[in-house]
């Protein structure tokens, strides 16, 4: 049988068997993952294809927004830059999004480092439903400290928008998703934390030196976001705004919870393509405990708590492995 696969193969040209592969990588990996690291086949034997990811909603096309929302399949995208918001919608970071009209899919971008942080913004509640982004060597620095900018987001149509006054007398600090100190790369990428849609409401006392605070500072800044430990590290942020599980404040939701999901990628590390997966998973009230171990959960497990698809634009057999696992040695909670 391999005598006659390699005459065969003899007749067919160069070109051609060329174009067979570009053809059959297109099929397997669905999105051209622009700033991404390359599919790469699991080493777990089952090498399967991505069939949840984010490419099944975008229709076909690559279409780049200027500061105009352009409709992608069953998804509304908006970015203020060129960037191809298809591309960016299948990166390792962005979970399935949920798409239809009352959602928008918000890419903001810094001339420096491209894509800054994403999230998907729900016009009804003008809220959240997360954001996301991710650190590396290349943008992992700090230049700039903390702008407090705090401005209406202007890729949101103005109906929907938050602003200080939702805030105001309301009771509860404005929370950041993506802090200030995980954008200190450039003053423009700091500046886009300060957006309001990037705020929900929190309690003082879990989001100033609270148990927020300390998941941000003390462990996913100090303790995952260092070369040791990360080649890449990719983050979602966000408060529950899923019904039944926030409570209303001058017109905005206060989420009854909060989370953070985590996928790290080490590329000296042979199992499941060198990527690992944790999640967090908070009570949003006045907490100072640091003992995050009694947070912690696997990304199976909020998906089940929040209805959120996190990392969808894994290959199938490699997120069903690091999803359901939890590892407290691997993430320093032992």
């Amino acid at each position: 049988m391999h005598a006659a696969a390699s005459k065969t193969s003899r007749r067919i040209p160069i070109l051609n068997i060329s174009l067979i592969i570009l053809g059959l990588m297109f099929v397997f990996t669905g999105c051209n993952i622009n700033d991404d690291e390359p599919y790469v086949p699991s080493t777990s034997g089952n090498n399967g294809p991505n069939t949840n990811g984010n490419a099944q909603l975008l229709g076909n096309g690559t279409p780049a927004s200027y500061g105009n929302i352009v409709t992608m399949g069953s998804v509304n995208a908006v970015t203020e830059s060129g960037t191809n918001l298809r591309d960016v919608a299948c990166r390792m970071e962005i979970p399935r999004l949920k798409g239809g009209s009352d959602n928008l899919f918000i890419v903001h971008t810094v001339p420096t480092y491209g894509v800054n942080y994403c999230m998907e913004y729900n016009y009804t509640l003008r809220a959240q439903w997360w954001s996301a982004f991710r650190w590396d060597n290349s943008n992992t620095l700090k230049t700039v400290s903390r702008t407090d900018a705090w401005a209406p987001d202007p890729l949101i149509p103005k109906a929907y928008q938050t602003n200080q006054s939702d805030y105001s007398g309301s009771g509860y600090t404005r929370g950041h998703i993506v802090a200030s100190e995980d954008r200190v790369n450039s003053r423009q990428a700091n500046e886009q934390t300060f957006y309001y849609s990037n705020m929900q409401p929190q309690f003082y006392g879990f989001n100033t030196e609270g148990i927020w605070w300390n998941v941000e500072n003390r462990l996913i800044r100090d303790k995952y976001n260092t070369k040791l430990f990360r080649d890449t590290l990719y983050v979602v942020k966000g408060g529950t705004i899923a019904q039944g599980k926030y409570q209303m404040v001058k017109g905005i939701p206060a989420p009854d919870y909060f989370f953070v999901a985590l996928l790290c990628k080490r590329n000296d590390v042979p199992e499941n393509n060198g990527y690992s997966a944790i999640a967090f998973w908070m009570r949003h009230t006045a907490n100072t405990d640091d003992n995050y171990k009694n947070y912690a959960v696997s990304i199976d497990r909020l998906e089940e708590l929040t209805g959120i698809d996190f990392f969808c634009n894994l290959p199938d057999d490699i997120e069903n492995a690091v999803e359901n696992k939890l590892d407290y040695s691997k993430w320093k909670l032992n």
